[in-house]
């Protein structure tokens, strides 16, 4: 509820890592981990913000923050093949409205 991030061990109940103020304060609504590249995973905050985190190339801070003017987005998923190597990676929005969004993923963010 308060943007931060923390990455877990499954057998530990202490973070490996930690994200405070991740969104600027704003709630986490949506996280998911990349399909086909495993460092990558992406964020979506209460003010329709997406942040993609790549861990190989900086653990501190996102790489990116996307966000998706005009209409509220109130959860997203992504889909992708993670047995191919194409590195076809997308984030399919949900919008408010009931509209539904399909952004692909540049590869760099995507390739295996």
């Amino acid at each position: 509820s308060d943007g931060s991030i923390r990455l877990h061990e499954m057998t530990s109940e202490y973070p490996l890592m930690q994200w405070n103020d991740s969104t600027k304060g704003q709630p986490i609504i949506a996280l998911q981990w990349a399909l086909t590249r495993p460092a990558v995973f992406f964020a979506l905050d209460a003010s329709s913000s997406i942040y993609i985190w790549d861990l190989l190339e900086n653990d501190l801070l996102p790489v990116v923050k996307q966000t998706i003017p005009l209409e509220k987005v109130v959860t997203m998923t992504l889909l992708g093949e993670p047995e191919k190597p194409n590195g076809l990676l997308g984030i399919v929005l949900a919008k408010e409205s009931g509209q539904i969004d399909i952004q692909y993923v540049k590869k760099k963010w995507a390739l295996p």
